[in-house]
């Protein structure tokens, strides 16, 4: 009865015997799944693995590609890219935690090679690989034309079809190459380096015919595009129809719609160039007649003006006999010129002598002495005069000229105010009186104003 109710024996987990119990199960109930989700938090370390996570608007995964696996994509992937991948589950087991690991990657909704074309167009075009300014002009009549294509398919013997029906005798250098697979854009590389480095080619074809993105995949490649640029040869690129676009084309120097339509454009048609040379030819013999008529029609002319030279001889000596002889009078005349100048700049000189002068300043000086000392002793004697009357007045309004005449001064003191009015003192106040001859100190015992006293 009481065996019925005992609890089963508990069993305890480490940690690690958990983890790796749900690692088994999770990595043998989906070894590989097909998964679809946005990308971010894209991150590329020293190693060369692709880290990143996987989301969509309920949830969210870590995903790792490692370098082995994500070398052979076509595309580079970017945060916010909708992709499809390939991969089996894995638990992490020092962190805990689940993540996919990727072994195929392709983005949703466009093509693999597609998306890769785009991202190499536009990262190219930041470079300025397209720019208008390195491209450079096609020579008129080449020496000598390098092809790069595949020896064996239609494209060249359109072209060297082409090129003999328009100019037969232009030199041709083929370099062979894989135009589609495996190694197609290294040996297109290589062969465009191998003719710049030959040095002997006017200009480079670069050709192929028409196919799907797969097959112009090689001429989509950095590996080309690079050596397009880089070539100092100028290149026509011939990729494809007339509809396809490759990244060869847009670095390329000039771009064919056809393999046929680059052999037009490099040789002009042999044909209407012997005539237009003939053209030129009659045009330039007919020119030279004519000059050569105009030059004898104009010798002619010159010709009846010209003198005999003994004639003219001697009218070149009349001519200079004659200038001789106006030298010599011009001479002459300014020589007497000068001469007389001199006389009179000898005169001038003479009475400039600095003799003269001294005594004429010497006169000037005694009359300008003698004036001066009449004028000083005038000025003198008229100031004498002033000076006297001037002292003559003073002496009448002399204060003290008065006092001598028995006037006298009276101020008050402590104050020594003038007194003017009687009014101004009182009985028994101090006074100072001045007189011609010193002062005194007075008491005033009495007033009087108008005759009457002791007011």
């Amino acid at each position: 009865m009481d065996n019925q109710f005992m609890l089963p024996e508990r069993r305890i987990y480490t940690v690690s015997d958990l983890t790796r119990a749900i690692k088994g199960l999770l990595e043998n109930a989906y070894p590989f799944v097909w998964i679809a989700g946005e990308i971010s938090n894209f991150r590329i370390p020293v190693s060369g693995h692709f880290y990143f996570t996987l989301k969509d608007p309920g949830a969210q995964i870590n995903a790792v590609m490692f370098r082995a696996q994500n070398r052979n994509i076509k595309f580079r992937p970017e945060d916010g890219m909708a992709v499809v991948a390939m991969g089996r589950l894995n638990l992490y087991e020092l962190k805990g935690i689940y993540q996919i690991i990727i072994e195929y990657l392709e983005p949703e909704g466009i093509g693999v090679l597609q998306l890769a074309f785009e991202q190499l167009k536009a990262r190219l075009a930041t470079e300025g690989l397209f720019e208008e300014k390195h491209k450079r002009p096609l020579p008129f009549l080449p020496q000598k034309i390098g092809v790069v294509t595949s020896p064996t398919g239609a494209v060249i013997r359109d072209i060297m079809h082409v090129i003999n029906r328009r100019f037969p005798n232009v030199a041709v250098d083929i370099a062979p190459v894989k135009v589609q697979g495996e190694g197609a854009a290294e040996e297109i590389a290589e062969a465009l380096r191998l003719l710049n480095d030959m040095g002997d080619a006017d200009v480079i074809v670069l050709a192929r015919g028409g196919g799907s993105l797969e097959d112009l995949q090689a001429f989509n490649s950095e590996v080309v595009a690079r050596a397009i640029f880089a070539s100092h040869i100028p290149v026509i690129s011939a990729v494809g129809h007339e509809t396809d676009f490759t990244i060869a084309d847009f670095t390329a120097d000039v771009r064919a719609p056809t393999p046929s339509a680059a052999a037009e454009l490099i040789v002009p048609v042999k044909q209407e160039l012997l005539r237009r040379i003939q053209e030129i030819r009659g045009a330039l013999k007919n020119a030279i007649f004519q000059r050569v008529r105009l030059l004898r029609e104009r010798t002619s002319q010159v010709s009846r003006r010209l003198v005999h030279p003994g004639r003219q001889v001697a009218d070149y000596r009349l001519r200079l006999d004659d200038a001789v002889g106006r030298i010599v009078r011009g001479l002459s005349r300014q020589l007497d010129d000068k001469r007389d100048g001199l006389y009179m700049m000898r005169e001038r000189l003479s009475r400039c002598s600095p003799l003269l002068m001294a005594e004429d300043l010497n006169v000037l000086l005694k009359h300008h002495r003698q004036t001066l000392s009449s004028a000083m002793q005038f000025f003198l004697e008229s100031k004498n005069g002033t000076l006297r009357t001037a002292v003559a007045r003073l002496n009448a309004l002399n204060p003290l000229a008065i006092l001598q005449r028995g006037y006298s001064v009276t101020r008050t003191l402590p104050e020594y105010a003038l007194v003017k009015d009687v009014q101004q003192v009182s009985v028994g106040q101090q006074v100072e009186v001045t007189v011609s001859r010193g002062a005194m100190v007075c008491l005033i015992e009495r007033k009087q104003e108008d005759g009457q006293a002791d007011i």
